[in-house]
């Protein structure tokens, strides 16, 4: 594929929110600000870590227009726009195509699973109707299905599905799929603990969590390693190994969430059903902070 979204690191963004719920669009704007300013390579926008399940479809649509004219075209952004309700999810991807999105991200549909030939029509379905690229979502630790490699195959047929994020843990199953696909679906990572043992089959980078703490340092343990520096990427990826297992330590994103309000960007406020991070967990993740180089403000 001769273009390419992006190379390098995407930042999955947290959505800032006040006490009551609502969403902070004074934070929400300071915080893509300073994700461009430390250079990470593009954001998504209303995902998993920005708790886009439980914005209402008047907030999601509005988060994406705004985060549309915020980031102005600055870097590329992706919406979050993946639904169990297809229908629901291509009217949100169409108004998210409208906000200015590069591409949408759709998760495969949770609770009422499908087959995997039900997935090449429910995906085939959303890139038939849209202006946009889509970008498959793989997660099934949340989700309970697994996109398999033949089915990527599939999948990578048709001209409007571009890449895949996958966040399946085994990693012997994404080598399979990277083999089968080729160039035909570009694939980026979706967890932060193996950014460059997926580089190292063609990856493109990283759809991160680490990268809204740390923007700058994600961005460059992508670009050191495809400009040759095996070394640096690799003690980029090592040296952060313990702050990755931290934020990880409760559901996502009730550790970034805690760790962003930590450097002042928002408040440590989520939607129910997930809450503020326990006690322990917190003090475990300033550790793992601070062991990090993380400038932790209070």
């Amino acid at each position: 594929m001769a273009n390419h979204l992006f190379v390098g690191a995407a930042t999955a963004l947290v959505t800032p929110m006040n006490g009551d719920g609502t969403v902070n669009y004074d934070e929400f704007g300071n915080l893509i600000d300073w994700q461009i300013d430390e250079q990470i390579d593009a954001l998504v926008i209303a995902g998993t870590t920005g708790e886009g399940a439980t914005l209402s479809d008047e907030e999601h649509r509005a988060v994406m227009e705004f985060a549309g004219k915020r980031i102005n075209g600055r870097i590329p952004w992706i919406a979050g726009t993946g639904s169990n309700d297809t229908a629901y999810g291509i009217d949100l991807s169409k108004a998210a195509a409208d906000a200015g999105a590069d591409a949408v991200l759709l998760v495969t549909p949770y609770y009422n699973k499908t087959t995997q030939g039900g997935l090449v029509k429910m995906f085939y379905e959303y890139a038939d109707a849209l202006s946009v690229p889509v970008v498959l979502y793989n997660v099934p630790s949340r989700t309970g299905i697994n996109i398999e490699p033949d089915t990527y195959v599939e999948l990578g047929k048709h001209d409007n599905i571009v890449a895949i994020k996958e966040a399946n843990s085994d990693i012997a199953k994404i080598v399979e799929t990277k083999a089968k696909v080729g160039d035909s679906l570009d694939l980026y990572s979706g967890n932060d603990d193996q950014i460059v043992p997926l580089l190292s089959i063609g990856a493109l980078g990283v759809v991160s969590v680490l990268s809204n703490v740390l923007p700058r340092e994600t961005h460059e343990m992508v670009h050191a390693y495809i400009n040759g520096d095996l070394e640096k990427a690799c003690e980029l990826q090592l040296k952060y190994v313990n702050l990755v297992k931290a934020l990880f330590c409760e559901t996502n994103p009730i550790p970034v969430k805690c760790a962003m309000s930590h450097l002042g960007f928002c408040g440590n406020n989520l939607r129910s059903p997930l809450f503020p991070i326990e006690p322990q967990h917190e003090a475990l993740l300033l550790n793992a902070m601070k062991e990090a180089g993380v400038n932790v403000k209070c």
